[in-house]
């Protein structure tokens, strides 16, 4: 049997909720854990019986906070879902409820990566985002990891929040890069204003657009100076460490999601599960699935959206994509782009305006090559 798709896994239990989130997750239902992780079992094993997905190439458990679930059910989740040898499996995590139990009970089901949700390590910035760090915690966590085996964790900043200085990012990234072992991958996102939110309703805490460009290029020099590179806007690794799951959805990759508001692509076809918690355990009890939504797209709306998503990557656009005016406006005028064999890539510069370039892609008159392919992530 051919590869399956990535597999996402969402778990929408946290401790608190940030002012700044708008995801399907919640603070009041962790009597539920049990009754939602047999939700997840069933809707996996009825997915198994209804669909040919095959072995999943990759395995990203999101929330939420999935840390908060207890190992074994956890575990219980990662060994329903059928991967093929080699599987990069990654679970994100909060620096809090980083243990070592938990660190070794992943290990032992094959998980080889953790994200950690670190955002800052600035007390007054966490306090901005709605968010609290015990101290030492992230050093705590890093050693669980590292003592437990598993090879590879990722840590993810947000930069913009109210009251941050240039300086509190730098020190921030200082402060990862300095961890031991140092992280071989680094997200770094601009805090974005969600509808609905705290943040949205107090436009004194809206990030200034000068400020988190600014911080986008300390983020940049810090990183390659960590012998990171660039690889998405957003996403800095060392060479071979890049997120083999984001990497598929970013190339148009096919991608089974479980879980409440989880979210599916198939051949063009996207698909969602129900947001509602309630409704999202009924359905699956009722009929094994909890389909919230779906859109296919045609070939035209594919092969531009492909190019919107692979002009934020390091492999670029083809060259057929820009043209006419604003080929030298992109290129030669603004700087956006660059030429690099018959690709145009982001500069710095382009990568902090890309919403600029996207808006004046065009998909070739000729059909184009992929990205180049990317190697296999395996766990260890």
């Amino acid at each position: 049997m051919p590869p399956g798709p990535g597999v996402y896994v969402h778990v929408p239990f946290c401790a608190s909720r940030c002012d700044y989130c708008a995801f399907a997750t919640w603070t009041d239902k962790e009597h539920l854990v049990e009754e939602y992780v047999a939700a997840l079992l069933a809707e996996i094993a009825a997915a198994g019986q209804r669909e040919d997905l095959g072995p999943a190439v990759s395995v990203y458990v999101g929330g939420g906070t999935p840390s908060l679930l207890p190992p074994a059910a956890l575990c219980r989740v990662l060994e329903a879902i059928d991967r093929q040898e080699g599987a990069e499996v990654t679970v994100e995590c909060n620096p809090e409820s980083t243990t070592p139990e938990l660190m070794a009970a992943l290990a032992a089901c094959g998980v080889g990566r953790i994200s950690l949700g670190v955002q800052s390590t600035a007390p007054q910035v966490l306090a901005a985002l709605g968010r609290s760090q015990h101290p030492g915690s992230l050093r705590r966590a890093v050693g669980a990891i590292a003592d437990a085996g598993i090879g590879r964790y990722n840590v993810d900043l947000i930069y913009g929040a109210a009251g941050e200085q240039d300086d509190d990012f730098a020190t921030s990234l200082r402060d990862v890069f300095a961890l031991d072992p140092a992280p071989t991958h680094l997200s770094a996102y601009a805090l974005t204003v969600e509808a609905g939110t705290p943040l949205a309703r107090d436009p004194r805490r809206y990030p200034d657009d000068d400020a988190q460009a600014r911080r986008y290029a300390i983020a940049d020099e810090a990183a390659e100076a960590a012998g990171l590179s660039w690889y998405e806007i957003s996403n800095w690794a060392v060479p071979g460490h890049e997120s083999r799951h984001n990497l598929d959805c970013w190339r148009q990759g096919d991608y089974r999601g479980f879980g409440c508001a989880a979210h599916s692509h198939r051949g063009g076809r996207r698909f969602w599960n129900t947001v509602s918690f309630e409704r999202y355990l009924a359905a699956i009890n009722e009929r094994g699935a909890a389909l919230g939504g779906e859109e296919v797209l045609d070939a035209q709306r594919r092969a531009e959206e492909a190019l919107e998503l692979s002009v934020r990557t390091r492999w670029g656009v083809p060259v057929g994509a820009v043209s006419g005016p604003d080929r030298r406006l992109l290129v030669e005028d603004a700087g956006l782009l660059e030429n690099r064999g018959d690709r145009l890539v982001l500069t710095r510069k382009g990568r902090i305006l890309a919403n600029e370039v996207a808006v004046r892609l065009q998909v070739p008159a000729v059909e184009y090559p992929s990205a180049p392919n990317v190697p296999s992530v395996t766990n260890r």
